[in-house]
């Protein structure tokens, strides 16, 4: 945990302050109720204003940041014969949009996002500012019942997601957000369009990987052949070693790489 918070920076309280002012001048509010979100994030700092609005502070840190992970990742995926496809963001601002764009896409195709309020830039800090989901539970924190009941949907709001040319690029259980028994989509990063196919086949190993440790292989695989075919987990089995090595990612890949395989035994 120290280390994270060393990599991600501590903003200063003074610029935590000057950027809660910019918040209260723009929403017109004369008085702020703000807590600070220990959310193990590398790549903001979350907060929540008055119990309705969630906010992320980016730094530049915080971007600079990104742009190392990005390397880290196109090395991987090389590491799978492939052309890295996720891709940087300039500035802090960049990366505040690229929130609020994500989300928008999102939810035009009907999948459960927090609604999109708006982004911008206070003292060279990103501010991407969304509403606030109250009594919501990470994928990895219900019952295993509802987690099975839950993986069909999943990978169905995924399929809506490469059905319409997007891809989600970091899906991972903490991304995955129950509220109400409905499945939200959460953190979608930045990847190329020109890698479409590529991107969607390591978006179904993550959600694999992300399921595997929680519902067992057998039952991950069989929820995925609902929505996708055989030919689709074969190619997201390319990508299983590479997610597998990543730090946010625990799952046994071995026995969901056979899982897998059974399904295209002639």
């Amino acid at each position: 945990m120290e280390f994270r918070r060393l990599v991600r920076g501590r903003v200063d309280w003074s610029d935590l302050e000057s950027i809660a002012r910019a918040i209260a001048d723009r929403y017109d509010r004369s008085e702020l109720s703000v807590r600070f979100l220990d959310a193990d994030n590398w790549l903001s700092t979350p907060m929540v204003v008055d119990d309705d609005l969630f906010v992320k502070v980016i730094s530049p840190q915080n971007t600079l940041v990104h742009a190392i992970f990005t390397t880290g990742r196109n090395l991987g995926v090389l590491s799978s014969g492939v052309e890295g496809f996720f891709e940087p963001f300039q500035t802090p601002l960049e990366m505040a949009q690229h929130e609020l764009a994500a989300t928008e896409q999102m939810r035009a195709l009907g999948i459960h996002a927090p609604k999109p309020i708006e982004a911008f830039e206070h003292n060279g800090f990103g501010i991407a500012v969304l509403e606030y989901l109250p009594s919501f539970r990470p994928l990895d924190e219900l019952d295993t019942a509802t987690e099975i009941e839950l993986a069909p949907e999943l990978f169905q709001s995924l399929a809506t997601l490469h059905q319409n040319g997007l891809a989600h690029g970091d899906l991972r259980a903490e991304n995955v957000l129950i509220r109400n028994g409905e499945l939200y989509f959460i953190d979608a990063t930045n990847v190329k369009s020109s890698a479409e196919a590529d991107a969607k086949s390591y978006d179904l190993a993550c959600a694999l990987a992300a399921l595997e440790p929680l519902i067992g292989a057998h039952k991950t695989v069989s929820a995925a052949l609902t929505i996708y075919s055989a030919e689709e987990l074969l190619a997201a089995l390319d990508f299983l070693d590479f997610v597998n090595i990543r730090p946010d990612h625990d799952f046994n890949a071995i026995v969901l790489k056979s899982e897998i395989e059974k399904h295209l035994t002639p």
